[in-house]
């Protein structure tokens, strides 16, 4: 089989095991992207969940010693959820972003190209591959975009002319010397609108984020959210969509197309309170199969005890002060009083005063002074 063939044939394979765009680059060096990350981990931009290595980021050779290609996937997500619940007073409700809808992208990725690749082991014999999603080395958008999957538009978002930039990455390293597609036109001409709604500014400009100041990223740390940001989580337990959700080339871009990420309302807007006091093993088995869960059930707490305090939900008191009072972890007891101050009322005034006679950790209390301080 000549190359054209194989290359026609495997294409018309990953569009029948679920994948939505694929396509071809070479696996030269991405010399401007690897500038592009040194500045940004001058400027501190990074979020320190990436590959430290700018070599292995950028120089698909350090992958792979034979490397002549790089094929690129997409596969679609949705973006609007049936039968959503509506939060109400009493009954509060945050959300996981839609890429946390359904079962882990890394799982459901990995398999599409467990498959391509066992396809080409089947076809081309002495075939190499190197697989990844999200955590490999190479960066993904950079690799689709120069496949031409879409362009990367001033959000740091591949964005498909099919499916706006709802759209999973992943990508295998070959030695088969597949024809290169061409990259897409940059179609986001004049439009900032990403750019003027990011809530913490986290956007320095078209192409370039703080990835320190980006609630998606804020919301997967583990430790005690500085006081800028707090405001600005609203009632987001996981990620953030802001600047998809105000794309003009995501309207009309539903995308209910895999059943797999079609999300369980329940699961992708969940009560808050009774995350307060879920249990590792309760956690894992109701939310272990999300992407959203990599991080475990404490950020997700700590994130849904800030929502409680957005939505001023006095209903939670009761919880959060059960939590100043007995939880072991400094960060959730230390944003329980932070919490029950933004509430307000006596009775979490008092929960207040009586863990400040109590408490040794200083983190905690210095938390405590800025509860208290709510009440002045």
């Amino acid at each position: 089989m000549n190359i054209h063939d194989l290359q026609r044939d495997f294409v018309a394979y990953a569009m029948s095991i679920g994948v939505d765009k694929i396509g071809f680059t070479t696996a030269a060096p991405f010399t401007e992207l690897k500038n592009r990350l040194r500045r940004q981990q001058e400027l501190g931009y990074q979020s320190g969940f990436e590959e430290s290595d700018i070599q292995k980021r950028t120089e698909p050779l350090q992958l792979l010693d034979e490397a002549e290609s790089i094929v690129a996937i997409a596969v679609a997500y949705p973006s609007r959820m049936q039968n959503a619940p509506i939060g109400k007073r009493g009954a509060r409700r945050g959300i996981f972003c839609r890429a946390s809808w359904g079962v882990d992208y890394h799982t459901a990725l990995r398999e599409r190209l467990k498959l391509l690749s066992t396809w080409l082991e089947e076809h081309v014999k002495g075939v190499r591959i190197e697989s990844m999603v999200d955590t490999g080395a190479l960066v993904d958008r950079a690799v689709a975009e120069r496949a031409g999957i879409g362009w990367s538009g001033k959000n740091c978002s591949i964005i498909t002319p099919e499916f706006g930039s709802y759209v999973y990455l992943g990508e295998l390293i070959t030695n088969i010397p597949f024809a290169p597609d061409k990259p897409m036109e940059d179609e986001c001409g004049d439009c900032r609108l990403c750019l003027d709604v990011c809530p913490t500014g986290a956007l320095i400009q078209g192409g370039q984020l703080d990835a320190q100041r980006c609630i998606a990223f804020l919301t997967q740390t583990k430790g005690t959210l500085p006081d800028e940001f707090r405001s600005h989580i609203g009632n987001r337990l996981y990620g953030c969509d802001t600047c998809q959700t105000v794309c003009p080339k995501n309207k009309g871009k539903i995308n209910w197309i895999h059943e797999e990420f079609i999300p369980d309302p329940e699961l992708a807007k969940p009560l808050l309170t009774p995350l307060l006091t879920i249990t590792n093993r309760e956690f894992k088995g109701r939310f272990g199969h999300v992407s959203g869960s990599w991080r475990g059930k404490k950020p997700i707490q700590r994130n849904a005890i800030l929502a409680l305090a957005h939505f001023k939900e006095e209903a939670a008191i009761p919880d959060l002060i059960a939590l100043l009072h007995k939880d072991d972890r400094p960060v959730i007891r230390g944003t329980a009083a932070w919490a029950l101050g933004k509430i307000g009322g006596d009775t979490a005034q008092t929960a207040l005063h009586e863990a400040e006679a109590t408490e040794q950790d200083e983190e905690v209390r210095s938390e405590i002074y800025k509860g208290l301080q709510f009440f002045k």
